[in-house]
């Protein structure tokens, strides 16, 4: 028995959105994929030493130091923001 026409219209039709949701698809992921994060180590790396450091500093020559002892308290947050920062852009490191 022949297929009529209907049907073969329905499976082209069908066949054709499958590819176009296939290419979409495709091209969604590279979009996604073709990012290129290699500065990422070498900023978030720098971002959290510095946080520590400014922490040590702050903790063993804060008050011989003059803006840190004008900054008082706010050190604390600074050295703690750094460090935060930095644990942050480690997550968009692939």
């Amino acid at each position: 028995m022949a297929e009529s026409r209907v049907r073969k219209q329905a499976k082209a039709k069908k066949q054709h959105k499958r590819g176009v949701e296939t290419a979409e698809r495709r091209s969604d992921e590279n979009r996604l994929s073709s990012t290129n994060r290699d500065w990422v180590p070498w900023v978030f790396i720098p971002t959290g030493l510095l946080g520590v450091l400014w922490m040590v500093v702050y903790n063993l020559a804060g008050n011989s130091i003059g803006f840190m002892q004008a900054l008082g308290s706010w050190n604390v947050g600074i050295g703690l923001g750094l460090i935060v920062a930095s644990f942050s852009l480690m997550t968009l490191w692939k």
